[in-house]
């Protein structure tokens, strides 16, 4: 659990600077804080709206998630002050930057776990 956390901090972070459309406050206490958000905002209602939208997600062959994940990072960014993401496709584009680091970071942590 912490490592992801750790990773949403390192994607936030990485995002932000990536993405142009993508603005965290410079401070790391704005990083820390809108890492625990998208954690949580992850944990909790990304599986119901996932639960909500399963006709969807099977007309479009499992695409849709893709938008619940942009819509997550919107709700993220409605809720906070130094969180700010310009527009759906920006969302859309940190959200697969969030997901291709932590699956990443787990694959390597799946290999390391193998050779142990």
């Amino acid at each position: 659990m912490f490592r992801t956390f750790i990773l949403t901090m390192i994607a936030v972070l990485l995002g932000s600077w990536l993405l142009p459309g993508v603005y965290v406050d410079s401070h790391w206490w704005n990083v820390i804080v809108v890492a625990v958000v998208i954690s949580l905002l992850n944990a909790v209602v990304r599986p119901l709206l996932i639960f909500l939208t399963i006709p969807a997600t099977i007309i479009t062959l499992g695409l849709f998630i893709f938008v619940i994940n942009a819509a997550t990072i919107l709700l993220a960014d409605y809720l906070l002050d130094g969180f700010r993401v310009d527009s759906f496709w920006w969302a859309l584009l940190f959200s697969l930057i969030l997901s291709l680091i932590t699956s990443i970071a787990g694959k390597a942590e799946r290999r390391r776990r193998e050779q142990l």
